[in-house]
């Protein structure tokens, strides 16, 4: 009998928790959550559906009101210059 161990699922790339950013009292972006594998991605939507603002937030340039965001499994608040360096 082939007792093999079960490889553990993939990290996403990318991974966001109730992310949120907020400009005074206009919405940005309101408590999104997702996990995206790795791998090609697109990222579709209407003007001013908060596309610009997520991949802000992704890559460092833009800090969220709320909620956790990771890329490549490092947070991109407290570990900014990892993602920097990975992206």
């Amino acid at each position: 009998m082939n007792m093999a161990a079960t490889p553990p699922p993939p990290l996403a790339a990318v991974q966001t928790t109730a992310l949120s950013k907020w400009y005074g009292q206009v919405i940005g972006l309101n408590d999104v959550t997702v996990n995206v594998p790795a791998g090609v991605t697109g990222l579709l939507g209407p003007n001013g559906a908060g596309k610009t603002t997520v991949i802000k937030m992704l890559t460092t340039l833009l800090p969220p009101t709320s909620g956790k965001a990771f890329v490549g499994g490092f947070d991109v608040v407290k570990q900014s210059k990892d993602v920097r360096r990975i992206i």
